[in-house]
């Protein structure tokens, strides 16, 4: 009956492996919701699920574009609720799964959010005066005129600064407001994982160094053979800093650590950002996921 289940938390801490169990107790289906899984070759680098691992549990919305096509949260919303009907209709449990915090309010909360054009005499003035200034510069500037906005912009990544602070200076409105809420379209249980900080930092260094030797050097690669470094997806941690060691400007050591550091504030920026979000059921492990899944239906 429209119900709809979502796991969420903060990067490595285990979403996808409880949300898998999770499918196969309640005959469920996973839709992703994951800004950088839904590109095709980037899979070691932002910790997407293998065949293997999915064990033979129906997954949507990875791999449905190439790293060189952009995507927005509204395109997100608008795919990830056809998909939800359509599982709803095969009388199944849809999962929503990810670390995206505005992927999941979209469609949990039925945001509408506005479009806002480029205006590229703008975008170049931002651009500039982050090479003159940097762009911690320019990112102090937007959290001067949006504070919620360093809860869900990540501070590395220049276009979604620029792009952050454009909308905010084009519509004399912070950017973290840009959104209204319509009815909500499911009933919606949002279970969260709750991890110590020394466990959580503890799991993004190791997952970091398997990632490494699981071949994220070779991955980036061959994305940038096929595709050139500057594509926006890029900007994803784990792969602007690699493609920093092979363009020689930091050693292989060097992008491992700041992948780790970036890593670990991206978590705590999500942490934060779900902490504000008062319906989520915090849980430790899968039986008290079970419990409230079970309750629910």
């Amino acid at each position: 009956m429209n119900k709809l289940v979502a796991i969420l938390g903060p990067t490595a801490s285990g979403k996808t492996n409880l949300a898998i169990k999770l499918a196969k107790k309640y005959n469920g289906e996973i839709v992703s919701a994951d800004s950088r899984q839904i590109y095709k070759g980037m899979d070691i680098g932002t910790a997407k699920p293998t065949q293997k691992e999915q064990s033979g549990v129906p997954h949507f919305m990875l791999d449905i574009k190439q790293p060189n096509r952009p995507y927005t949260v509204a395109e997100y919303k608008k795919d990830a609720i056809k998909i939800i009907r359509k599982i709803l209709k095969k009388d199944r449990l849809p999962i929503l799964v990810g670390g995206t915090g505005l992927y999941i309010k979209a469609v949990v909360e039925n945001l509408n959010i506005p479009k806002v054009e480029a205006n590229p005499l703008l975008r170049k003035k931002i651009e500039q005066e982050i090479k003159e200034c940097g762009l911690e510069y320019v990112f102090k500037k937007l959290i001067k005129l949006d504070p919620e906005a360093a809860y869900i912009v990540d501070p590395k990544n220049p276009r979604r600064v620029v792009r952050a602070l454009e909308i905010t200076l084009l519509t004399k409105k912070p950017f973290s407001q840009q959104r209204k809420f319509g009815n909500p379209l499911f009933n919606v249980l949002e279970i969260g994982i709750a991890v110590p900080k020394n466990k959580l930092r503890q799991r993004i260094n190791l997952r970091t160094e398997q990632m490494i030797k699981e071949g994220l050097i070779e991955e980036v690669k061959s994305l940038i053979k096929k595709y050139g470094d500057g594509q926006q997806a890029f900007d994803a941690i784990g792969y602007r800093e690699i493609i920093k060691n092979l363009k020689g400007k930091i050693t292989l050591q060097e992008a491992l650590e700041k992948i780790k550091t970036n890593t670990w504030h991206y978590a705590k920026r999500q942490m934060t950002w779900f902490n504000k979000d008062k319906k989520i059921h915090w849980i430790k492990d899968c039986e008290e996921a079970e419990k409230l899944i079970k309750k629910f239906l």
